[in-house]
């Protein structure tokens, strides 16, 4: 009889070491596939930088991300630019987004805010609602708010909802904070672009886009196609048109030049004035042989422009003066563009092409 019980006792010993043993392996499993899917989700992030043009189509598809991958009832993202709150991505229906996007309003939020920690708040039963909710009932009944800072400076927040009370009790926290962490490192890698999709601005004379709408609202049109042929041109005599004749017959150079190319190119094609006397067309979604005629025929018919002396009004004896006509001359340069590389780096070529090339330089050259 004794024997029959210390082999018993060895057999439930040997059963609850085997227990811990799986149950370890189980943990691990888990950590390993939490790890797994955080790197999904840092590589979806990654690629949603390089797939989507404009920054808030970028944080929209973020959010999605967070919503498929963590099964996450209603997640939204609101972003504060210093003056004001807005709600950059949520999946909750709009008539809410007022109540979302004020939360930095309320008493519960306001410590979470001063002191950059998460808040956690349920309610016990459902016939209580949440502190922020105002013109809704049933819709959440438990929330986490993160509160979002780049360098110690405070962005907005990210809140998540659920329909459940006590749903993220036993929630692990660790992986939230890594996924709030890639919202932050994410929005910091857009946010420069961000910024120059708002700096963008009309010039005075050409009526083109400066340079900085090549990288935001152009670089959307460009990436429709997996190829495009960027190309720059320099008037290489504008300088010296300004001398002979006066900046204002430079000007209208630019000004003539410009129209005439407006006209002439596809509205998918992107035309901007580069900088002073250079300037960028992408044809996108057109290989370099498909625009090659094209560009030497605009160029003959540019350079064959005659173009009146601007007379100031100052000028005595305006009437017996001999009118002279100004003239462009062109140096072009051409490369292949392929979507999701760095634009700018494609056109930094190009003008350090142009910027070394001989100053009497005439030419279409592929690089």
């Amino acid at each position: 009889m004794a024997y029959v019980l210390i082999l018993l006792v060895v057999i439930i010993i040997a059963l609850m070491i085997y227990n811990i043993i799986i149950y370890k392996r189980i943990q691990n499993f888990n950590n390993i596939n939490q790890k797994i899917t955080g790197l999904n989700v840092l590589q979806d992030f990654m690629n949603t930088i390089g797939e989507y043009s404009s920054v808030d189509e970028k944080i929209k598809k973020i959010n999605d991300i967070l919503i498929e991958k963590y099964d996450i009832k209603y997640s939204t993202i609101v972003m504060f630019d210093g003056a004001e709150y807005s709600v950059k991505a949520s999946n909750v229906k709009e008539q809410h987004w007022e109540a979302l996007r004020n939360l930095h309003n309320q008493e519960i939020f306001k410590d979470s805010i001063a002191t950059a920690t998460p808040k956690y708040i349920t309610v016990n039963n459902e016939n209580e609602r949440l502190p922020y909710q105002t013109m809704e009932f049933g819709r959440a009944r438990s929330a986490m708010f993160f509160p979002l800072y780049i360098d110690n400076v405070y962005i907005g927040y990210w809140i998540i909802e659920s329909g459940e009370p006590h749903a993220f009790d036993k929630i692990d926290t660790t992986i939230l904070e890594v996924v709030k962490e890639n919202i932050i490192a994410v929005y910091k890698t857009i946010s420069y672009q961000n910024t120059v999709e708002n700096i963008s601005r009309k010039d005075l004379f050409s009526e083109l886009n400066s340079a900085e709408f090549l990288y935001g609202q152009g670089k959307k049109i460009i990436d429709k196609y997996t190829t495009s042929t960027v190309c720059m041109f320099r008037i290489t005599n504008l300088e010296k048109i300004n001398e002979d004749f006066n900046r204002e017959t430079g000007n209208e150079v630019i000004i003539q030049l410009s129209k005439y190319i407006r006209e002439s190119i596809s509205s998918e094609y992107v035309f901007v004035r580069y900088m002073g006397p250079k300037f960028v067309i992408v044809f996108s979604g057109v290989n370099i042989e498909g625009v090659a005629e094209f560009i030497q025929d605009m160029k003959n018919n540019i350079e064959n422009m005659k173009i009146e002396e601007v007379q100031k009004e100052n000028v005595d004896n305006k009437k017996d003066k001999k009118i002279r006509y100004a003239s462009p001359k062109l140096n072009f340069v051409l490369t292949t563009y392929y979507k999701g590389t760095a634009l700018e780096n494609v056109t930094k070529k190009l003008e350090e092409y142009l910027d070394n090339a001989d100053k009497n330089e005439n030419d279409i050259n592929n690089i």
